[in-house]
């Protein structure tokens, strides 16, 4: 029979203490989240509409503009446009192919306007068949489409030169029966001005989000009028177009600008009230959200529509207070069933030890909240098999800390090599303590790949704070005491703390940075002050 020891009261209270502050801090900040939070309401005219939004129809499991094959049905663009002509007079395009050059025809039945664009990249044959084809389907359909956009950030990416976006500009213009525009970022475009000469307006995109110095959301509206008059006059005497403008609603912050559909809402509503006072012409980005865009950009990428891409309903209204959180029911129904599942375990043939049990239901709570809390983020972050497998493992095995302790009789959990091999050599149940320090090494090993992948590469990765927060909690409190850290394990702590404070030290003042900073911290720390093993060192 497993029996609690005596000696572990001082550590069963701590677990119990420190686990009981986490759970409180977690449950706090999601009732701050479930806060109706007021902000200019955006009363239209009658009958008016936004300016235009980027449509791209790619928002359906597997749909990806790289599946060369991929053939978009009319039927699914006829309920996307019908969808968006309830709240546009216009859908921006970036491309005619795979089915899009059949938007203009659609789009004139449902009454919008079609700003059409032709893809330009590297591949100049596949470059010189997209423009033919834009420029017939804009011929075609000279009623409905409002312009043609030859390219979009083609300079940015650095996929053709000026004197070659040049060349292709004028040989659209000489073909087409539309004004013809080029598209990029405010930068480039004062870069490469005499461009301006070549077109019949300037097509600009201003994103706070993605500046080199990010904006924070109290001052995006600001910098974006700011942006918006220096382009005005640097090229006196052409109209502008904001191509794209918006705000993500998840996904990774960036210094001060953090997505979320709060802030979201607070952008569209408070940019289109502007434009409109003003009297500038615009494109939101986007229409519905794209899932693929996650390959290219991480999480925020997928998320900048006012659609969602599932229901295609609005993911916020235009009016009245917008909250981030519609309620707190799944991540108390984790509590509760952590909480229930590690006393059960903690109670099933052992004695009845209030402390210990007490500290075990609220880990087993923290654990259920922090389940529930990362699959709601594995459901819009995880982009395909492998990282469900990998990254769904870690959150298992996170998940499951708080049951594996349930049973654990305070016996000293050696390191993962030594936990292994004696794995196999136990008749009969393995003992909690080999499996915690398994658990530990394993755990340790992939917060090292995480910390490290998000420090020299950190632009479209989320913070992994989530997945090793319970290792954290639990490790952090257990720490390493009589069970010293083997070589292998400590060198996996000292990639967690490079990691974490590599990361923190560009973006000091970013929550995520800081709570992936201290989770790191707390997970590495014990492993690297103890001395190894006198084993291990021989």
């Amino acid at each position: 029979m497993l029996v609690s020891r005596p000696d572990r009261k001082p550590l069963w209270l701590s677990l119990l203490l420190t686990h009981l502050a986490l759970l409180g801090g977690l449950f706090a900040w999601l009732a701050w989240q479930t806060r109706p939070v007021a902000m200019h309401d955006l009363h239209l005219a009658q009958g008016e509409k936004l300016r235009c939004v980027s449509y791209a129809p790619y928002h359906r499991p597997g749909q990806t503009p790289f599946d060369e094959d991929l053939r978009i049905p009319p039927e699914q663009i006829a309920a996307d446009l019908a969808a968006l002509s309830r709240v546009t007079n216009c859908v921006r395009l970036y491309s005619v192919d795979q089915g899009l050059d059949q938007v203009p025809g659609i789009a004139r039945d449902v009454g919008l306007k079609v700003l059409l664009g032709a893809w330009i990249g590297y591949d100049r044959k596949k470059n010189a068949a997209e423009l033919a084809r834009a420029i017939a389907t804009a011929n075609a359909n000279t009623d409905v489409v409002r312009a043609l956009i030859v390219g979009n950030e083609v300079l940015l990416r650095r996929e053709r030169t000026e004197d070659e976006m040049r060349a292709l500009i004028r040989s659209a213009k000489a073909q087409v029966q539309v004004p013809v525009t080029y598209a990029d970022v405010w930068e480039f475009w004062t870069r490469h001005d005499s461009l301006a000469q070549e077109v019949d307006f300037v097509t600009v995109h201003i994103l706070p989000f993605w500046e080199d110095e990010p904006v924070d959301i109290e001052h995006a509206l600001a910098h974006v009028a700011d942006i918006r008059t220096r382009v005005g006059a640097h090229f006196t005497g052409k109209d502008v177009l904001i191509g794209e403008t918006g705000w993500p609603s998840q996904g990774r912050q960036r210094e001060e600008s953090r997505p979320s559909r709060v802030n979201q809402a607070r952008y569209i509503r408070e940019f289109v009230h502007q434009a409109h006072d003003r009297g500038w012409d615009y494109n939101l980005i986007e229409a519905i959200d794209q899932p693929w865009k996650r390959r290219l950009e991480g999480t925020v990428g997928g998320y900048w529509g006012m659609l969602d891409a599932h229901s295609l309903t609005p993911k916020f209204p235009l009016a009245g207070p917008v909250s981030e959180r519609a309620g707190l029911a799944a991540p108390l129904g984790g509590a509760a069933i952590g909480a229930l599942l590690a006393i059960v375990l903690a109670v099933a043939g052992q004695p009845v030890r209030w402390l210990r049990i007490g500290a075990l239901a609220v880990s087993g709570a923290l654990g259920g909240l922090i389940a529930v809390l990362h699959w709601e983020h594995a459901s819009i972050a995880y982009r395909d098999l492998l990282e469900w497998t990998v990254l769904g493992g870690v959150a298992v095995l996170a998940a499951a800390l708080p049951l594996v302790m349930a049973r654990w009789n305070g016996d000293p959990i050696p390191p993962a090599a030594v936990a292994w091999p004696s794995l196999w050599r136990t008749p009969g149940a393995i003992p909690a303590a080999r499996l915690l320090g398994l658990m530990r090494g394993v755990l340790l090993f992939a917060a090292a790949i995480a910390a490290l992948l998000l420090f020299v590469d950190a632009r479209y990765r989320d913070f992994p704070t989530l997945l090793y927060l319970m290792p954290a909690a639990v490790f952090g409190v257990l720490g390493w005491g009589r069970n010293p850290a083997a070589r292998a394990e400590r060198l996996c702590a000292a990639a967690i703390l490079i990691g974490v404070v590599g990361r923190w030290l560009p973006e000091p003042a970013n929550p995520q940075a800081i709570g992936w900073l201290l989770t790191g911290l707390t997970l590495a720390l014990p492993a690297l002050g103890v001395r190894a093993h006198q084993d291990e060192q021989r």
